[in-house]
């Protein structure tokens, strides 16, 4: 059996605390994997954070405190590209951003939305091809996500309680920033004109919220359109999934909030 001292130990519990995740420390001190877990276990138990150990507060159901802005940004995440499951041998549901790996940024802040907005709770990542799932477990996300239910989010309506509205109406960039970054996009879009006989080729940016729900369209434009963005509707052949953001000073607002994924 390896014994490591008490200062790689204390080293591996400062780094834990503050957030880095099992493997780096592993990987950092060149400690097994399995060590790293059992010295966090034995961390968060002799500091009563074990999962069970207590039950964590819910803004809905006893009127704890929750972080809007962050709640705003998580709740466009969830409306265009997240979904809560309850998966059998769990003790609790599971709410799930899939985040490209070509967007590391994105990762970043969906893991830190799901931090504030869950400070009692274990937020991970687990490595997909191509992606990673951000995780947070809890037995109260269907209080803080009521538009969950059975079958998909375009097949059934989704609209907002009031005190979610609240929420998007004091934090409205937020909302279509999680909303861009979950199911959206900035493109560079191009077109060709003809100028004293020549052929000229001109480059526009434009945004682009794809998203095959009515509803959640119809959240995103009257977002939108609060905060002065004009924006257009572009089919897909006959099915209009396409909210489009293309005019100049609105493009602008956007890129001022929102800019492009990272």
């Amino acid at each position: 059996m390896e014994f490591h001292s008490l200062e790689v130990r204390q080293t591996a519990l400062s780094l834990l605390r503050g957030g880095t995740r099992n493997a780096e420390v592993a990987r950092h001190l060149n400690v097994p994997l399995g060590t790293v877990g059992y010295w966090k276990h034995k961390d968060r138990a002799k500091r009563g954070e074990c999962p069970g150990a207590h039950d964590p507060d819910c803004p809905r159901c006893d009127g704890s405190p929750l972080d809007a802005q962050a709640y705003a940004y998580l709740l466009g995440l969830y409306l265009g590209d997240g979904h809560i499951s309850h998966y059998s041998g769990h003790r609790v549901p599971n709410l799930m951003i899939t985040c490209d790996d070509h967007w590391p940024g994105l990762m970043d802040a969906a893991e830190e939305a799901m931090r504030r907005v869950f400070p009692f709770n274990q937020v991970c990542r687990v490595r997909r091809t191509g992606c990673h799932n951000v995780k947070v477990y809890s037995k109260h996300l269907t209080c803080l996500f009521p538009q969950h239910g059975a079958g998909r989010k375009h097949e059934r309506r989704i609209a907002l309680e009031a005190w979610q509205q609240e929420i998007v109406d004091n934090h409205p960039w937020e909302f279509i920033r999680g909303l861009i970054h979950s199911d959206g996009c900035r493109i560079t879009n191009w077109t060709t004109r003809v100028v004293a006989g020549v052929k000229k080729r001109y480059e526009y940016p434009r945004y682009l919220f794809t998203n095959k729900s009515d509803d959640i369209r119809r959240l995103c434009t009257d977002t939108l359109t609060k905060v002065g963005v004009q924006w257009t509707i572009l089919a897909r052949g006959s099915d209009p999934y396409n909210v489009s953001i293309a005019r100049k000073e609105s493009v602008a607002l956007m890129d001022a909030h929102i800019g492009p994924k990272y």
